[in-house]
């Protein structure tokens, strides 16, 4: 009897390693499957992410004095950093006023940013530029940086095309203690003259 019970409660002993292997080996499975799973969603997340932002918004330090007052006031002592949204020229949506980001018409891998003066159809007032007075073609735009003088703008290349527009400056969130958004505006002393809407239905024509 007590070898029989021996023997039974080997049996069950041998039972209960088993049934605990089979347990371990089911949670090891259980937990590989976890990690791939994890590691794929992540590589899969990660471009996601960086498209999603790349559509919707990005920072970028703003070098030179151009757009002084506006950016980069204190000169060579700091460079502001601003929120570009690219969201809000998807369809190459822009206002006059607004401060963009846009590929130089002069060097595609260039980029630069300037203040909207002028939309298609709106007649400008030029500062050096071949034609004293221009009206700004369908799809084109007239940019200019606020420090006249001290910018290449449209001033020197003329209208730019509405396509190269690359996001909308929103906010300055560096330096801390100029952080502010950005509203759209046009310094007094800018070469806009007309709206179109404004102008005689004979220059509209044009």
């Amino acid at each position: 009897m007590a070898a029989m019970c021996s023997h039974v409660r080997s049996s069950s002993f041998r039972v209960k390693c088993c049934r605990r292997q089979v347990g371990m080996a089911q949670s090891s499975a259980f937990g590989r499957r976890c990690a791939r799973a994890f590691v794929s969603g992540f590589f899969v997340a990660v471009p996601v992410t960086v498209t999603v932002l790349d559509r919707l918004a990005y920072i970028a330090r703003v070098e030179g004095a151009s757009m002084q007052p506006s950016l980069n006031p204190e000169g060579q002592t700091t460079s502001d950093v601003v929120l570009l949204s690219r969201w809000s020229v998807r369809d190459y949506q822009v206002q006059r006023g607004d401060i963009v980001s846009l590929l130089s018409p002069k060097n595609p891998q260039q980029k630069i940013i300037k203040r909207v003066i002028g939309l298609e159809g709106d007649l400008v007032k030029t500062r050096g530029y071949k034609n004293r007075y221009v009206k700004v073609p369908d799809g084109h735009f007239w940019i200019e940086g606020d420090h006249h003088g001290h910018s290449l703008d449209s001033n020197s290349f003329g209208p730019v095309s509405l396509g190269l527009v690359h996001g909308r400056a929103s906010h300055i969130i560096w330096p801390p203690h100029r952080w502010q958004r950005i509203t759209p505006s046009i310094p007094g002393g800018c070469a806009l003259l007309l709206h179109r809407d404004r102008l005689p239905p004979s220059d509209q024509d044009d």
